[in-house]
């Protein structure tokens, strides 16, 4: 089991990172609240990891907060969310966010998050509110992406569009949606938005419009 990793950043493209430990590359799936507080390019940090073997691959999901990974751990328990799903709702919902919907009950906020239907949302309100009196989670607060950790030399506005896109559509929405999602974000924001930055947006936009 690889519980946690330290290392280098080689690459970030949304929801993947590239993490360099001792010369080892590690292909890392990451929330988007976790890549929201990610530094740039070079520098080293620390991930928090939760590893999952299947007969087809071998994949290695990575949290700055080790609380969000338990949060992780616990949602990968309930009746038809697997680690894919759980990452998608931690990227379209904050932790703390869904820790209020699971005790509000709010059904309506749940199915807006892609893969989430409404006995999949009635079964998340139902095992996750046990589960988090077990783990006695406190509120977390949503990570914040700050200036100082954006990269030196920004790609063109293009490219961050297209970024975005891909992993709005690799967390599970439809491309269609994808696409007018974030260039709804870029009309708010402006032509200089960085990605993670639309991606936040874009999710904000679709998950409580």
């Amino acid at each position: 089991m690889i519980g946690y990793l330290r290392g280098r950043i080689l690459e970030k493209q949304p929801p993947w990172l590239l993490l360099d430990v001792n010369g080892v590359g590690y292909e890392v799936e990451a929330s988007m609240n976790t890549f929201y507080g990610l530094p740039e390019v070079g520098a080293e940090i620390g991930l928090h990891t939760h590893f999952v073997v299947r007969e087809d691959a071998q994949l290695l999901f990575g949290f700055v907060d080790a609380q969000e990974k338990l949060l992780f751990r616990s949602l990968i328990k309930v009746n038809g969310v697997g680690p894919k799903l759980a990452l998608s709702i931690l990227s379209g919902i904050s932790a703390d966010a869904f820790i209020r919907t699971v005790h509000q009950e709010d059904i309506s906020a749940l199915v807006k998050i892609p893969g989430v239907g409404k006995k999949t949302a009635e079964r998340l309100i139902v095992e996750m509110k046990d589960r988090l009196a077990l783990l006695e989670l406190p509120t977390l607060t949503e990570l914040e992406l700050s200036s100082g950790n954006l990269p030196a030399a920004a790609p063109a506005a293009t490219d961050h569009r297209a970024e975005a896109e891909s992993a709005l559509v690799a967390l599970g929405y439809k491309p269609q949606q994808a696409t007018k999602a974030i260039e709804k974000a870029a009309e708010t924001l402006g032509a200089d938005a960085v990605t993670e930055v639309l991606i936040r947006q874009a999710l904000k936009t679709m998950v409580t419009g």
